[in-house]
Order: C-alpha cells, then structure tokens, then sequence
C-alpha cells in the first residue's frame, strides 16, 4: 500500500499552488472547478512520491492553524543535501516566510528547517 495524495484545504488555491510549484519544484494540473458546488483544486506533482492536492470551496471554514494543534503537523520535502536545505531556507526567508526553526540537526538525525507557509502551515525542508 502506498500514499497517493494529501489534500489540504486552502483560502487561497493560486497562491498556495505558486507557493508549491515554484520554491519547490511540483508540477500542477490544469485544475478542476465544480461549477455546482465551487470546489476548486489543483493536484501537484513530485516526481514519484505521493501527489498534494489543494482545494478551495466558499463554504469551508478556517480553522486553527497553530503549529501546536492536534492533527497533521507538517508536510517534509527532502531536496536531496544539506546545502540544498540552506540554500532554500534562505531564499524562503528573503522571500518572507517565516522560518520557524534551522537549519539544524535534530535529536534524532535529520538535517531540516521548518517554514510558516501557505496560510500558516508548516512546510519542513530536510535533506
């Protein structure tokens, strides 16, 4: 068995889908619309791992969005070095995201930083 996608909802679907094609290399669909209901998404693809799926509908509330909160905690993508890890973190922060944590080592081995992005998720980058 394996992961085929993860879907997150999102107030805005263009911004996060630039956010995730464009800082790290997914490659989107040309989107669905639901002219009935107003459901919008876009599928992101890396490579040969599980796909992203974004969505939008009017009718979803925001909820909390604290990096301390029960349920999924952060999505982590490996970039494949230590200095990629860096290279990206810092082009994250002079491009205003918040870096949250590292570039470091953690107690149990993985070289990561830790992003607030894409309407105050937590985007992990890592080796």
């Amino acid at each position: 068995m394996i992961i085929e996608h993860i879907a997150m909802y999102v107030s805005d679907l263009e911004a996060a889908r630039d956010f995730f094609t464009g800082y790290l290399g997914g490659v989107s669909n040309s989107g669905y619309h639901n002219r009935n209901t107003g459901f919008r998404s876009y599928f992101i693809s890396f490579g040969s791992g599980p796909r992203l799926e974004l969505m939008n509908r009017a009718d979803v509330a925001a909820s909390d969005c604290s990096a301390d909160r029960m349920g999924y905690a952060h999505i982590a993508f490996s970039v494949g070095s230590r200095e990629e890890v860096d290279r990206l973190t810092e082009r994250l922060r002079l491009a205003g995201y918040e870096v949250k944590s590292g570039p470091r080592t953690t107690g149990d081995g993985y070289y990561e930083s830790c992003i607030v992005a894409v309407e105050g998720n937590l985007i992990e980058i890592t080796e």
